[in-house]
């Protein structure tokens, strides 16, 4: 399961059936939804991010029946989340954005990659409310609507516009830190921006909209595709300690550049010392 022919095949299927799937999200946009929660009260799923994922699952399982799965609602079920082996593997994640969704804030899509040999080969990610398609083969170049992306060249902090995702500050063990990530950001950026899905965060990368985007709290499905269209965009992907980023844990910084990379990595080190200092001082304190 290498050749260029049967990747060829894949990419086709996949992509089809990416927009078919949602539909599913379009219509139900607008309606009500029935939200639960999972991790927490900002861990949100519906009734369609089940669905999404079982059209998804049980399409490609019945058209490559040897291939496995890692797919957001079916790990939160069995709360396990499997190894990425060489074995073809597609890494899904059935809406992205799923507050985006309840809100019916037009953020929000359907991620989905294939890792082969653990190596990501084919990444989809499509918003079916504002009809953006972007698409990636790895050596082959990124698209969205089937148009070349290619992501920033801004190579100064100070020209930037950098997304960060917020809302994990909910969770009181990591506030600090993200906080004072945040703080270091908007200290320095044109402007900071949080969009509430990291795979469209992250093809906002890869089209230049933006220059940077960082996140060490997402899960593999968050990520996989978008991923590689940054990538075969032009773009980097490191972990947020400079170091190679990893897939199935990962802490992201993605970037425009390798430029920018370099300085984005030194700010969120001396942001965490600065955070480190603070609560030492506290600790003492009392």
């Amino acid at each position: 399961m290498s050749t260029q022919e049967e990747l060829n095949y894949c990419y086709n299927f996949v992509v089809n059936l990416t927009v078919e799937s949602g539909k599913v999200i379009h219509d139900a946009f607008q309606g009500s939804k029935i939200v639960e929660t999972k991790a927490g009260d900002w861990d949100l799923v519906t009734q369609y991010d089940r669905k999404v994922e079982a059209i998804l699952i049980d399409n490609l399982a019945k058209r490559f029946p040897t291939h496995k799965f890692i797919a957001e609602e079916t790990v939160s079920r069995s709360n396990f989340l499997p190894e990425l082996t060489d074995t073809p593997t597609w890494i899904i994640d059935p809406i992205d954005g799923t507050t985006n969704f309840v809100h019916s804030f037009p953020y929000t899509c359907v991620s989905i990659a294939l890792a082969v040999n653990k190596e990501l080969e084919i990444g989809i990610v499509y918003n079916p409310v504002l009809k953006q398609l972007f698409t990636a083969r790895r050596g082959h170049g990124a698209f969205l609507n089937e148009k070349p992306i290619k992501s920033s060249s801004v190579e100064e902090l100070k020209h930037s516009l950098l997304c960060l995702e917020t809302s994990y500050a909910t969770i009181e063990d990591i506030r600090d830190i993200i906080l004072g990530r945040l703080e270091a950001f908007v200290s320095i950026a044109h402007g900071i921006r949080t969009m509430g899905s990291a795979a469209l965060t992250l093809c906002h990368v890869a089209m230049g909209t933006v220059e940077g985007y960082h996140s060490d709290n997402l899960m593999p499905w968050d990520v996989a595709a978008g991923v590689l269209i940054i990538r075969e965009a032009g773009g980097i992907v490191i972990d947020t300690n400079g170091g190679e980023f990893n897939v199935m844990s990962p802490k992201l910084l993605a970037v425009g550049n390798c430029k920018l990379a370099k300085e984005l990595v030194k700010l969120i080190k001396h942001a965490d010392l600065k955070t480190h200092q603070k609560m030492l001082l506290l600790q003492t304190a009392k």
